[in-house]
């Protein structure tokens, strides 16, 4: 009876020692095996990384054709800009009671009667609109709009500059030509510089030499 014990036993130390050198096998096999995969995988994203790499260099080539290296090969200083002149503005003071404003037609139409005059013709919120339109436009954005110059029908000559922001409600408009007219110019905040001010007539000595000059008028023409 020890004897088969003994035998039993023997076959199964043999099987349990078969079993885990079996199972060593496996390991190694599998721990062989991962090696491969990462060095498969490390040559794939090298690749893909390459690749990319590629990609991104042609991508920027094609987004820097045709844009030019230095600014100055525009040359936007050499163009030829553009001087707008505002004719018969409708820009005049006169003491209404006790103050000096701005007449215009929805406000001193009693004030322009009593006095003989024709309502209908004192309109500042046109001039005020046009330097918008003007000051705000393409053109002045790309610095193509060299002086904006305002001629009163009492030939007044105010010069605009292109960066000037002018205000743009009517009624903080019309304080800033009070302003102007009375005391010929006005400045931006903080700085020296005048950004509308009162110069002399006439308006032909500050155009360019053998300037190119296009008028149109909203009414009848008069010489």
């Amino acid at each position: 009876m020890v004897r088969r014990y003994a035998m039993k036993a023997g076959k199964k130390r043999k099987q349990r020692e078969e079993r885990y050198d079996r199972e060593e096998e496996e390991v190694e096999e599998v721990a062989e095996h991962p090696v491969e995969d990462e060095a498969i995988a490390k040559k794939a994203m090298t690749e893909r990384t390459s690749d990319a790499e590629e990609e991104e260099e042609k991508e920027e080539v094609n987004e820097l054709e045709g844009i030019p290296i230095d600014p100055s090969d525009l040359k936007v200083a050499n163009k030829p800009k553009v001087i707008f002149i505002l004719e018969r503005a409708s820009l005049e003071v006169a003491k209404v009671g006790k103050t000096y404003q701005l007449l215009n037609s929805d406000d001193h139409a009693h004030f322009l009667l009593k006095n003989n005059r024709n309502p209908a013709e004192y309109r500042p919120d046109i001039v005020h609109q046009a330097l918008l339109m003007m000051l705000d436009s393409r053109l002045n954005k790309s610095g193509g709009l060299r002086a904006v110059y305002v001629r009163t029908e009492k030939g007044v000559l105010i010069e605009v500059k292109p960066h000037a922001r002018l205000p743009r409600t009517f009624k903080r408009f019309s304080g800033l030509m009070l302003q102007v007219l009375q005391k010929l110019s006005t400045s931006a905040v903080g700085k020296r510089e005048k950004l509308l001010r009162v110069i002399k007539n006439p308006v032909s000595r500050y155009l360019p030499v053998n300037s190119r000059k296009i008028g149109w008028c909203d009414g009848p023409w008069e010489n």
